[in-house]
């Protein structure tokens, strides 16, 4: 059967099949970059749009009279699903309210200060979470990318026996690519718990919206909400007949009185305007890594429960942690500044691995200029196309199509890099077959 196989036909399987791994490295790479970059994604909003309001607090009333004015400039459009305060914290001191249509910035008063302008930074965080695909799809093959690095990361430290014992030995660079595997190994060895965290916990994001829409599918008459209720809360039985502005004032104040360790973050409107409508305060907990507690009021402010994302089963708390633990989110500056190292770092391991593998097919003469120049064009033109679109952002505004912008020019990037490639491997060959008389 094999030998009724033509030798470029085979030549041409293994190059797809190259092309393929190398694909799922290149899209590793690109979630590793832009996942490292979006730890910085409260400070990129702040200078994505500088002259927004900021402040260290804002009055419950204040909060309540930038909710009825949000809702009542939205008494033309159709009804929102849902309407979310942020409220001001450390790392981002600016009061935002979003909905279904829109997003503004509140002044120190309520009132509303203009739109919220962060479509760069948003980019970026769809581009890491999904890879600015549609929701479902993006974030299972994101996740399924979370696997592949627990995979290598883990199967890479058993691989190498004395991995270990050689963390700190760098050997000199030379032709044969010691030197860049030694660097690789060692980012790996000072990575590696960062790494399973990161990969571990993107697994598990990234595959529960999947997973969870199988159970719904299977068990639940395609209700994904009810598969997600036992652990971050229902939604409530719908009514949609009209209601007023709901109590999100009573409900900040009962916090503030009965819970003064507790750092709100977000206050959240279920259905607003209609009589299903219930109020949520997302507040987070000191030396906690949960992103915080859900405490439940109705819409006259009265409180109901809390969730128990903070006391709950451990199996709850454990689902609440991911989040922060993933983005680096907790412990502050200290914090944000490690994940940014170990970032880097595992985005550098990314890129040797796959210069290693090319490397050892070089040495077994398989000789892939367009696949070296391919990766060559994605591990220098990915930053420098997210440079680009950042600045073109804040060169010529907000409205630009950034998601297109990017994968449009880093495919130009990635083309021209393999072109060049090809070039120059085409005149090395020609060098070496010039007869030595000629020569």
């Amino acid at each position: 059967m094999n030998s009724m196989i033509e030798p470029g036909t085979v030549k041409k399987s293994l190059s797809v099949h190259a092309a393929i791994g190398l694909l799922a490295g290149a899209l590793l790479y690109i979630v590793s970059l832009t996942g490292t970059v979006a730890v910085l994604y409260q400070e990129l909003q702040r200078v994505e749009q500088p002259d927004a309001p900021e402040m260290s607090a804002i009055s419950a009333a204040a909060v309540q009279s930038g909710v009825e004015a949000v809702l009542a400039s939205e008494a033309d459009k159709p009804a929102t699903t849902h309407l979310y305060v942020h409220l001001p914290v450390e790392a981002l001191p600016r009061t935002t309210v979003t909905t279904d249509t829109q997003a503004v910035h509140l002044a120190q008063d309520g009132s509303i200060a203009g739109p919220e302008e962060i479509a760069w930074s948003d980019f970026l965080v769809n581009l890491h979470y999904k890879l600015n695909l549609p929701t479902l799809v993006g974030i299972t093959i994101v996740g399924i990318l979370g696997v592949m690095l627990l995979v290598l990361s883990l199967s890479g430290v058993i691989a190498h026996p004395r991995i270990f014992r050689d963390a700190f030995r760098l050997r000199a660079r030379n032709s044969n690519g010691v030197g860049l595997a030694d660097w690789h190994n060692r980012l790996g060895v000072w990575t590696l718990p960062f790494s399973v965290a990161i990969a571990l916990t993107g697994a598990l994001i990234g595959l529960a919206s999947v997973t969870a829409y199988g159970i719904a599918v299977e068990d639940y008459d395609g209700d994904v909400e009810a598969v997600y209720s036992p652990i971050f809360g229902a939604e409530g039985e719908p009514d949609m007949r009209p209601a007023p502005v709901p109590d999100v004032a009573g409900a900040l104040a009962h916090i503030a009185r009965e819970y003064p360790d507790v750092r709100v973050t977000y206050a959240i409107i279920h259905d607003p305007l209609t009589r299903g409508q219930h109020v949520q305060i997302v507040g987070e907990h000191e030396r906690r890594l949960i992103f915080g507690e859900y405490y439940a009021f109705d819409a006259d402010g009265q409180f109901e429960h809390l969730v128990g994302l903070s006391d709950g089963p451990l199996g709850q708390q454990a689902a609440a942690s991911t989040y922060q633990l993933h983005f680096g989110s907790f412990g502050g500056l200290a914090v944000k500044f490690a994940y940014l190292l170990f970032g880097i770092a595992l985005t550098a391991v990314c890129a040797t691995g796959t210069y290693i593998w090319l490397g050892k097919r070089r040495r077994r003469g398989i000789e892939e200029p367009r696949l070296r120049g391919a990766w060559h064009g994605l591990v220098v033109g990915t930053p420098v196309v997210l440079t680009l679109t950042f600045t073109a952002r804040l060169a010529l505004g907000n409205d630009l199509p950034f998601a297109l912008i990017f994968w449009g020019l880093l495919l130009a990037a990635i083309i021209g890099a393999m072109m060049v490639g090809r070039s120059r491997s085409g005149r090395q060959k020609m060098v070496t077959e010039i007869p030595e008389s000629v020569a």
